[in-house]
């Protein structure tokens, strides 16, 4: 097997490991992260029209990382791939770019929650969103040539990830970019 930057290939062989691992993950940096309560920041910051109630974040969230979690399970399992991607050599060359890109978009979005709630840095956490995006729609472009099943699990995602971002620039935006409470001054400041 080529070499890749992924999880183990244990998790990806097990549907249930597959669909538990971001689960988990994603569970312990929200926790990390909101041991200080972001939902006090989330409410106390100027947010743009459409904004959800911080309740919605959680089930959304776990509904997302269960339906990307069965996706990279589909899509690297030994019968799920129909044939290697014509830009690949071989099938297993494809499923270590599937599971390496996977596995960089983990990342990206296990930081987005760091960066914009505990360095309160939301200009650092678009920049990460954007990264987290191009990685995504990568993965879902080889997604569409390999596996449609985890091409169509992946869309809800992809479509919060872009609701996600106009959520990050609004809130940036009309909070001065900063959220630690200098945000205010700053946007009256603009206004008058």
């Amino acid at each position: 097997m080529p070499w890749s930057f992924a999880l183990p290939e244990a998790i990806f062989a097990s549907p249930l490991l597959s669909t538990f691992t971001p689960i988990a993950a994603g569970c312990t940096v929200g926790y990390l992260v909101n041991r200080n309560g972001t939902k006090p920041l989330y409410t106390s910051l100027k947010q743009p029209p459409l904004a959800p109630p911080p309740w919605l974040f959680a089930p959304a969230w776990t509904t997302l990382y269960a339906l990307m979690g069965y996706a990279a399970y589909h899509a690297t399992s030994a019968t799920s791939l129909v044939f290697p991607l014509s830009t690949l050599t071989s099938a297993s060359e494809a499923r270590s770019t599937i599971q390496t890109l996977y596995t960089t978009q983990l990342l990206f979005n296990y930081a987005w929650m760091p960066l914009f709630f505990g360095l309160r840095k939301p200009l650092l956490a678009a920049v990460d969103m954007a990264a987290l995006s191009v990685n995504v729609g990568v993965l879902m472009r080889i997604f569409w040539d390999a596996d449609r099943t985890a091409f169509w699990c992946f869309v809800p995602y992809a479509a919060w990830l872009g609701f996600a971002a106009y959520l990050n620039v609004g809130v940036g935006w009309l909070n001065g970019w900063e959220l630690d409470g200098k945000g205010d001054k700053k946007v009256k400041g603009r206004k008058e």
